[in-house]
């Protein structure tokens, strides 16, 4: 009797320490290959401050119920200054928790990862349109965060976006656009932008309607929104804001393009977003 006594003490303690984590309902985790060890605000113990100051520890033995009811960075730039560049839990309005990459050292830091992808990606890119929509790849490496995310966080406020590319030589470049958004799944998940800045030049607002971007419906190979005769997106590789076709084709496996600046040598590609500063 003492023997199983000790043993029912003893599971009821190691129940008593992952209770948070079970309670913590991380809605993208295993699409994104995310480890819970690896998520900084989950595993640090340093306090978060919450939406009405308050500081928030983020402890893994803390109370299930506080856990549960915690009041999540909406986004990347919520996180506190200084942190470091990772893997974070933020919890845009109206959805669950989600698992990010924050790049938190590129001007100023707050930077939410929105898309990440490589020449040498093992990502196929060619995903249809309900993947596109919640998302796939691995945080750590080439991903896609998903269409429905993506819209959730540009809506809480009003965000700038960064496309950041290393060209044929491996030279970084930068498309920022001072307004971004993805309106809805009813609206086809279109994209706006605002006006440009930056050293990659503006492929995403071309001068020419067949390789537009911007005002785009987003397209994947199973739901054609583009304005081609075809399918852009089965065409020529996967989901984008495609026009009939392309200047910019992020979204693919080897053959990354970016305007005149790479076309189809592009190294390497970033899509980061945050609230404009005049927010």
């Amino acid at each position: 009797m003492a023997v199983h006594h000790s043993n029912l003490l003893f599971f009821t303690s190691v129940l008593a320490l992952v209770a948070p984590l079970l309670a913590l309902n991380i809605e993208n985790l295993e699409r994104l290959k995310a480890n819970l060890n690896e998520i900084t605000n989950l595993r640090s113990g340093e306090p978060h401050r919450g939406e009405h100051g308050e500081n928030m520890q983020l402890s893994r033995a803390s109370d299930p119920q506080q856990r549960e009811n915690r009041s999540w960075p909406k986004d990347c730039s919520e996180i506190p200054a200084g942190s470091p560049s990772g893997i974070y839990v933020i919890q845009p309005a109206g959805l669950h928790p989600i698992v990010v990459s924050c790049e938190m050292n590129v001007t100023d830091g707050g930077w939410t990862v929105i898309q990440r992808n490589r020449q040498s990606t093992e990502i196929t890119w060619a995903e249809s349109w309900s993947t596109y929509k919640y998302g796939f790849g691995n945080v750590h490496t080439e991903y896609w965060l998903g269409t429905e995310y993506i819209h959730h966080i540009s809506k809480q406020k009003v965000y700038q976006v960064r496309f950041v590319i290393w060209d044929a030589t491996n030279a970084t470049k930068f498309a920022d656009y001072n307004l971004f958004s993805v309106e809805d799944e009813s609206q086809g998940y279109r994209l706006r932008l605002g006006a440009y800045s930056g050293t990659a030049g503006d492929a995403m607002a071309s001068n020419s309607a067949a390789t537009m971007h911007d005002n785009m419906k987003f397209s994947a190979k199973d739901l054609d929104q583009d304005t081609h005769s075809g399918n852009c997106a089965s065409s020529y590789g996967g989901g984008w804001w495609y026009s009939a076709c392309y200047s910019v084709r992020l979204n693919i496996k080897g053959s990354i393009t970016w305007g005149s600046l790479c076309n189809g040598n592009c190294k390497a590609s970033a899509i980061l977003i945050k609230p404009a500063p005049y927010c």
